[in-house]
Parts: structure tokens; sequence; C-alpha cells
């Protein structure tokens, strides 16, 4: 087995490594042999409450809801071919929140909806702003413009903040601390209804992306190029951006506002695997959850009884990254 192909299954340990340490870890203590005799049916009411109900859909929203927003990441860069191209950075993510704060301060009763609507909600908002940067984007004789991207992204995310502060403002107090978690990233969607929301887009959505694997390698060359490869361009584009704001969209509105996940994910896939996308799709996935899931696990050790949203975690290991790669792509 060559270099590349064995650090998917390395990925995957590192997932169960690290799925292993959060079970591990909270306000009460489960140590290991606790949390095997619980998992087999063998623990307290108790252990039970504290294993099934509140860590395991918790981890499993962060785990896929990092694989969520680091295959968006992994879809908008390639087809943008900018490697700064990121859902959060691209006002996908603000978008879909303007919708969901936008939902809540005109039916207070919102935080009650059904988990299956969240999701729906979200990709409406994120759909919207993502058209609204590639339509601003976009050059008739040039197609998508790289760099404009980021620069519409920015401009319009920073929009969206400023309408979604506004949004709050109308909120009850209830309501606005609900709003508050959500913009700084916690996983506040942490039940089983919203684990089973997520589930089939996160896991559709991949089957999707990995099938279209071929496309994206061709995408990845430019349009042109990609043309004189029989593929059907715009056609193609349309659907792995819908692809891709579904999958960001959905993410987000249950685990809040977090950033840059989709930004490292894709690019620490790369540098691991190449450039095939049969390979950088699932090892994107894997890294996105391997972010995700240690962002929360960290941010729920470190201030014991209190905790750090993960979305805070990740943007501080997130913005010196980020910092790097613009200084890589300026050289």
């Amino acid at each position: 087995m060559s270099r590349r192909r064995m650090v998917i299954p390395l990925l995957f340990l590192c997932l169960l490594a690290i799925v292993a340490i959060s079970l591990n870890t909270g306000v009460s203590r489960m140590n290991p042999m606790e949390v095997v005799k619980t998992l087999v049916g063998m623990g307290t009411a108790k252990q039970e409450l504290i294993l099934f109900e509140f860590r395991l859909p918790r981890m499993l929203i962060a785990i896929f809801a990092g694989a969520g927003l680091a295959l968006s990441g992994c879809i908008i860069q390639t087809i943008s071919r900018n490697p700064l191209a990121d859902p959060g950075l691209l006002g996908i993510s603000t978008g879909a929140g303007v919708m969901v704060v936008l939902y809540l301060s005109l039916f207070p009763t919102g935080a009650d909806a059904p988990a299956l609507f969240l999701p729906f909600l979200a990709f409406i908002g994120g759909a919207l702003a993502a058209a609204l940067v590639f339509a601003l984007s976009y050059e008739r004789q040039q197609g998508l413009l790289p760099g404009r991207i980021v620069l519409t992204g920015v401009a319009v995310a920073a929009g969206l903040s400023a309408l979604m502060t506004v949004l709050s403002l109308r909120l009850s107090r209830e309501l606005y601390q609900f709003a508050a978690v959500w913009l700084t990233g916690s996983i506040w969607g942490a039940t089983w209804d919203y684990v089973w929301a997520l589930l089939p887009w996160v896991m559709g959505l991949f089957l999707f992306v990995s099938y279209k694997a071929r496309v994206l390698d061709a995408l990845s060359f430019g349009e042109t190029i990609a043309t004189g490869l029989g593929v059907a361009v715009a056609k193609e584009q349309l659907q792995l951006l819908a692809a891709a704001v579904a999958l960001a969209a959905s993410s987000v509105s249950v685990s809040g506002g977090i950033g840059f996940v989709g930004l490292i994910a894709p690019h620490l896939a790369r540098r691991l695997v190449g450039a095939h996308h049969a390979h950088v799709v699932p090892a994107s996935a894997l890294l996105g959850a391997c972010l995700l899931l240690g962002a929360d696990t960290v941010g729920r050790a470190v201030l014991q009884p209190s905790e750090i949203h993960a979305g805070i975690v990740v943007a501080i290991v997130g913005a010196p990254y980020f910092l790097y790669v613009l200084a890589r792509s300026a050289r």
C-alpha cells in the first residue's frame, strides 16, 4: 500500500482516538472502563444518561458538521481555483445564520421548530448568499474570477453579519442568548433529533461528491481544459456548488457559525494525499471531523466546569493558518 493510500486509514484511526478521548471528557468523569461497560449496556442509569443523551449526540454532530464543512470547502476551492475560498469567507455560513435569526425574529417559538426544518431554512439563506457572491464574481468571457470571489465574499459576509446584528436586537432575551450561542460556534444541536436531521445531508452529499471526483479533477485545471475533456462545465459547477451550499448550510444550522474548518481541512488533505479528488474528498471529510471534534473536546476540557465554544477553538488555530495560506499564495 502506497504512502498516500495509508493516509486515509490513519486519519480514520486518528478520529477513533479523538472519539475515545472525547467520551472520557466532561464535567462528570467516566474512566475508559466505565465507558466500555456503559456502551455494552452494563453501566448505571446516570452513566447511560451522560453517555447516550449528552456526549454521543454532541460528538456525532461535531463529526458530521466538521465533515460537511470540510467537503464544502473542498468543492468551493476546486471550482473557484482559489486556496483561500471557504464557506465562512464566502458568506455561505453567515447567510445561513441570517435566515435562522430572521426566522427566530419573525416566529419567537422558532427555537422549538422541528429539527428537520432548520437545515432546509439554513440552506435557503446559504444558497442566496452564494448566488450573490458568485454572480458578482462571474465574467462572461472569463468565468469565475478566483481573486474576486474572496473579496466579494468578505464584503457580502460583512453586510450579512451587520444585518444579523440588527435582527438580533428584535429577539427576546432568551432567543438572543440562543442566537449568541449559535454565532460563537457552539455545538448547540446536541440531541439525537439533530443527528438524524444532519446525517442524510452529509452522507448523501458525501457519496455524490465522491462520485464527482473525476469532474472535480477536471475543473481544477480550469474551465477551458475541463471543456476540452468533455465536461459540461456550467451544469457540473451548478450541481457541485449546490452540494457545497447544502453541506455548509446544513452543518452550520446545528453547529453554529464555525469558520476555518472548510479552509484548513482541504488544504491539509491535498498536502497529505495529493491532488486527486478520489483521495482528497474522504481525506477532507475525515480531517474536518477530527478538527471539529478535537476542538469541541478541547473546549470542554480546558475550563471545566465552564467550556470554550468549538468555534473559538477552531478560530485560534484557523486564523494563523489562514495568514500562512495568504502568505504562500502571495508568493
